[in-house]
């Protein structure tokens, strides 16, 4: 294993539904009946590339059928907190999607009880929860949402963000359920500027009022938004793989975290899906490193970065910074 393996990490934007191990959802489908197009777990693998991000998301909902029982959610959960223990991830905020399974017949409190259980089972990696609400259902399915959230957000919910298809549902209808959210205490976030441009990350910061931007890819679109990040010092929790895999930039290379970073910009590195995306959070920092010319005490910045932008408390903050900085490899860096 190379120097970005070993490291201690910090993750701020990974869905649970797309980081469940190949081998596990292989399990999962196998229990549903199989798939034909799903022999084993390489034609598993080769169904997670993509030419775009409809791709994606077609993927995205056709894995879902595979998760319909509170169980489903436990094995998953457990699964992935098993990974980022080998991954070395030792602390992350993680997506998880209540309201799509909602739909299917599954209850919000129930569920989010079922992903807590099986994170509970791997002690060595903490993990907070964030309540990924859906664009496409609207304002008042997803009001009912959060209220059902609220009844259990003694269970790490520290946050909602908002998903689904940027392009077609804009973030304004959903400013009331936001304002509901912080008076709840959660915080807040949203995917954009990712399918969409710089137009769609402003309205997530005058619409929603933001704590942090999923993505934000496309920001550099417009230089008054950019400054305006930087002034206001709202974190990026940018997914470069990712953004490659959906077509979003063309090349690691051509990626703007570099300028943002040398900006002032508060950006952090994220998988995003990292098995539906072929990647891990050590593939993006070497991929950083290989391909774009970072330092490697850059991307230990980038990683007390992810800690600071995260919704820990101020405590938890300074004592998680301190137990990265004391760490065997980290020094390496």
């Amino acid at each position: 294993m190379s120097w970005h393996d070993l490291i201690p990490k910090a993750e701020l934007h990974v869905h649970l539904e797309g980081a469940i191990p190949h081998e596990g959802l292989f399990e999962l489908i196998q229990k549903y009946g199989g798939d034909p197009l799903t022999a084993d777990v390489d034609a598993l693998a080769e169904r997670f590339r993509y030419t775009n991000f409809s791709q994606f998301i077609e993927r995205w909902i056709w894995k879902n059928q595979f998760l319909r029982e509170y169980e489903d959610f436990t094995y998953i959960a457990e699964s992935v907190a098993q990974d980022f223990a080998r991954q070395r991830i030792l602390y992350a905020e993680m997506f998880f999607s209540p309201s799509s399974f909602a739909r299917r017949g599954l209850a919000v409190q129930d569920l989010t009880h079922s992903v807590r259980a099986g994170l509970s089972r791997v002690p060595e990696v903490r993990i907070n929860l964030i309540a990924d609400l859906v664009r496409d259902f609207g304002p008042e399915s997803e009001m009912t949402t959060l209220k059902q959230l609220d009844e259990v957000k003694d269970q790490g919910v520290l946050g909602i963000g908002i998903g689904g298809s940027e392009h077609k549902f804009p973030p304004g209808p959903f400013r009331p359920l936001y304002e509901e959210a912080r008076r709840m205490g959660f915080h807040t976030n949203a995917h954009a500027g990712e399918a969409m441009g710089a137009p769609s990350i402003w309205d997530a910061i005058r619409y929603l009022q933001v704590d942090r931007i999923g993505h934000g890819t496309r920001a550099e679109e417009d230089p008054e938004l950019v400054q305006y990040l930087i002034e206001h010092k709202i974190p990026l929790e940018m997914c470069p793989g990712s953004n490659v895999r959906t077509r979003v930039v063309n090349d690691l290379s051509d990626h703007p975290i570099r300028r943002y970073f040398k900006a002032g910009m508060k950006v952090t590195v994220n998988s995003d899906d990292p098995k539906m995306f072929q990647t891990s959070l050590a593939e993006e920092y070497r991929g950083l490193e290989q391909k774009c010319g970072w330092t490697r005490a850059e991307i230990c910045s980038l990683i007390l970065k992810a800690i600071e932008s995260s919704w820990q408390t101020a405590e938890e903050k300074e004592a998680l910074i301190a137990k990265f900085k004391r760490d065997e490899f980290w020094q390496d860096g």
